[in-house]
């Protein structure tokens, strides 16, 4: 059959509609089409660096109908990949973009690898065309998450990766950071999450193109969490559901009304979508860096050797502190480096004094952050300096403490609680945030008065070593549950149904806790032996043992003997004075004071020495008693707790019951009321928050808002103010002068002019005006 008037070969795309829907009635067509695509190549080979609108044109339809004629496109693909391999730098820009895009039809339709065109994608790059690079970066992105989006596509990835490294070190300074940033946007989706992936970014960091590092750093530093909830909470401020619904039924109908419902809708299913959503945890890629220790260490050789501008630097030092604090490493010409910036009017300093916290650990020796503790207390905790750069520097002391807590010294310790009265509720909240902690750690620094009453976990606390590591072997506070069997098998037996929100752990009676509380803070600085005396007394309640018994009875049996030995120095040295006062008793006297003396020692120093060594002797005793008695209870809840945790499988109400046990031993014994218990989590988080360096108690400026509230609940129930009618009748007639006051001021004008005094000056002119005014009449 004869096409007459056939507009097909120059009608490429309907040609290519047809031929999508039956390749092939059209197959001569394409052929014929396909050919002078050939011969229209060989044209443009010979020059490349001119725009070809019919090859434009040929190379688009033939990517479109491709998967029609496969069999005789199949060096179709190779040739465009070779042309852009060997003319990417001279090609039009149209025209190289017109490739891509064909070679990212044929990807999409399966016809080509897609290793090998992402490999090609990365070498052009380099290419000094904007638009191609964010058009190739985009694709790529798509294209390796398409990958991977079933299953993780080991072998794509691995080639890939290995390509991007090589990329990282390439001359080219805008491929480097485009495989750097496409990289980063791999492992923020989820795409590339693996160490591999984290490691070659690492390498990044160290590269000597600048914006290379800096874009790898901040990868490390990750998003702010704080500016992503600022951000989600702008949505606040978008119009209510219900209130934009009953506004667009009551009001008059308009588009921007039905547009401000539909976004309203948008929002509300969005966060309760969000509502509903599981919690999602960012895992930190400092974690997956294979040797933290080396990678610090040059980052800080690198900074030192480098002169790069400060904010650089910053982003430098706070991913080698982060890896010091989050690996524990030992990089100790790190603090001397940080110590010579500690000064107040130093620019961003408190994001330094963030990076000293961060770089502090248990590990690290006290005697290396000795010295940056003391620069930091002399430069900030001065009264010369204001009171909101004294409560940082508190406030980075109590962090640095708080991870390394043998960096403090007793006598710097109780300089710094002294601030706990300071005029300033800044710096006063400070101190007092530092002695918190140091009572929840090492209580025995501090001043008596500043431990506060102890509780059961304050008194179970045990000296800190350098590099001792607290390894539990058992649940904590698992020996609660069997005393609660107990306990419950008792309140079975005497029928009672009464239940305690609180589970009873402590192990003293009434009596004790009436021992602890007390009504004033005078009665925590009582006598050091009747103190210990009442300890002793609690904790032989609490034993039960039978030596603790004999004990009690010898030291009353001794301090029966020395009472009756002070009575006996007393009745001798009454006898002395008598007979000096009378001398007809002074034979007398002097026989019984000579036989006093035989019965006594004759050296009254060696007396006074045996007295208080006998003291001091019993001081130990009951010291040596009360740390014996204190490591059996411990040992004994050790053992209860071990044999638990081994035989029964706990439940999550048995974790309940431990965790209220656990927290009312924090609060035991408590002073005035109950106390706000300590967190669950007591140790360290792996990053120190600015905010926590920041935090300044400080009354905070109102807004114009709330200053207004303020205003207006003030004059509530306050008499009106202004002119106070003071007539006895209301209905008799005023004066003259109170209804001059409701009148118009144009009315009253003229009077009030009359009675204004005028000044000297304006006397002056009027008398010059008057003269010769009068001058000018004659």
């Amino acid at each position: 059959m004869v096409r007459h008037n056939n507009q097909l070969p120059n009608n490429l795309p309907q040609l290519q509609n047809l031929i999508k829907r039956d390749p092939e009635s059209y197959k001569e067509e394409f052929v014929q089409q396909y050919h002078h695509y050939k011969s229209t190549l060989d044209v443009f080979r010979l020059t490349p660096d001119k725009l070809n609108k019919t090859l434009d044109e040929l190379v688009m339809f033939l990517a479109q109908v491709a998967h029609c004629y496969s069999d005789i496109l199949v060096t179709y693909p190779q040739e465009l990949v070779d042309i852009l391999q060997t003319h990417n730098t001279i090609l039009d820009s149209e025209m190289r973009m017109t490739f891509c895009r064909a070679l990212i039809l044929l990807r999409n339709k399966g016809l080509l690898e897609p290793t090998a065109l992402l490999s090609l994608f990365f070498q052009l790059l380099r290419c000094q065309d904007k638009a191609l690079r964010q058009f190739l970066e985009t694709h790529i992105i798509t294209d390796i998450k398409n990958v991977n989006v079933k299953h993780k596509n080991t072998k794509v990835n691995t080639a890939l990766q290995n390509f991007m490294f090589t990329m990282l070190k390439d001359s080219n300074k805008r491929a480097a950071k485009m495989s750097v940033d496409i990289m980063i946007e791999l492992y923020k989706k989820n795409v590339w999450n693996d160490a591999k992936t984290v490691n070659v970014i690492a390498m990044g960091c160290l590269s000597k193109i600048t914006k290379v590092m800096v874009a790898s750093l901040t990868f490390f530093l990750g998003t702010n969490k704080e500016e992503e909830n600022s951000d989600d909470s702008d949505s606040d401020d978008e119009p209510n559901l219900k209130e934009v619904v009953m506004a667009n039924k009551v009001n008059k109908k308009t588009k921007k009304r039905e547009k401000q419902l539909k976004k309203a809708k948008q929002l509300f299913a969005k966060m309760k979508k969000k509502k509903s959503k599981a919690p999602q945890f960012n895992f930190s890629a400092l974690h997956l860096i294979h040797d933290p220790q080396g990678f610090a260490e040059k980052l800080f050789k690198q900074m030192e050797k480098n002169n790069d501008r400060f904010e650089i630097k910053l982003l430098t030092l706070d991913v080698i502190s982060r890896l010091i604090g989050l690996h524990n490493l030992f990089l100790l010409n790190f603090y001397p480096y940080l110590q010579r910036f500690l000064q107040p009017h130093q620019r961003e300093v408190t994001k330094l004094l963030q990076f000293v916290a961060q770089a502090s650990h248990e590990l690290v020796p006290p005697d290396v952050l000795e010295p940056v503790l003391k620069t930091l207390v002399n430069n900030f905790v001065t009264e010369r300096n204001s009171g909101d750069v004294m409560a940082i520097g508190l406030n980075t002391v109590r962090e640095i403490c708080s991870r390394c807590p043998l960096v403090m010294n007793e006598d710097l310790l109780r300089d710094l609680v002294q601030y706990k009265s300071y005029k300033e509720r800044s710096v006063m909240m400070a101190a007092r945030s530092l002695i918190a902690l140091f009572r929840n750690t090492m209580p025995d620094m501090l001043h008596k008065k500043d431990r506060g009453r102890p509780t059961e976990v304050s008194v179970a606390l045990e000296p800190l070593r350098y590099g001792d590591v607290n390894a539990k072997e058992f649940v904590p506070g698992a020996e609660i549950l069997l005393e609660n069997e107990q306990n419950d098998d008792e309140s079975d037996n005497n029928n009672s149904d009464d239940e305690d929100d609180w589970i009873d752990v402590s192990h003293s009676s009434d009596e004790e806790n009436e021992d602890w509380v007390t009504d004033s803070e005078d009665e925590e600085e009582e006598d050091i032996d009747s103190e210990s005396d009442d300890e002793h007394e609690v904790e032989d309640e609490q034993s039960g043992d039978v030596s603790v018994r004999n004990e009690k009875e010898n030291k009353k049996k001794e301090e029966d003997e020395d009472n009756n030995e002070e009575k006996n120095t007393e009745t001798s040295e009454a006898a002395v004075e008598q007979v000096a006062k009378d001398p007809a008793l002074t034979d007398e006297g002097n026989c019984q004071v000579t036989k006093d003396q035989n019965n006594q020692p004759r050296k009254g120093g060696k007396k006074k020495r045996t007295k208080l060594d006998r003291k001091k002797e019993k001081m130990q005793r009951r010291a040596t008693f009360k740390a014996e008695a204190k490591q059996e209870l411990t040992a004994e809840k050790k053992e209860m707790a071990a044999k638990i945790s081994v035989e029964r499988l706990l439940t999550d109400d048995d974790f309940k019951r431990i965790d209220k046990a656990l927290v009312k031993q924090q609060i035991t014994h408590a002073k005035r009321g109950v106390k706000r218990p300590l967190e669950e989590d007591t140790s360290r988080g792996e990053l120190v928050k600015l905010g926590d360096i920041e935090n300044i108690f400080k009354k905070r400026k109102h807004d114009k808002q709330a200053r207004l509230e303020s205003v207006k609940k003030g004059q509530e129930d306050r008499e009106k103010f202004g002119y106070k009618d003071g007539r006895q009748n209301p209905l008799c007639s005023k004066t003259n002068r109170e209804k001059r006051k409701t009148k118009a001021f144009q009315m009253v004008k003229h009077k009030i002019r009359s009675k204004v005094k005028r000044s000297f000056k304006d006397k002056q002119i009027a008398l010059r005006n008057h003269l010769i005014k009068q001058r000018r009449m004659k």
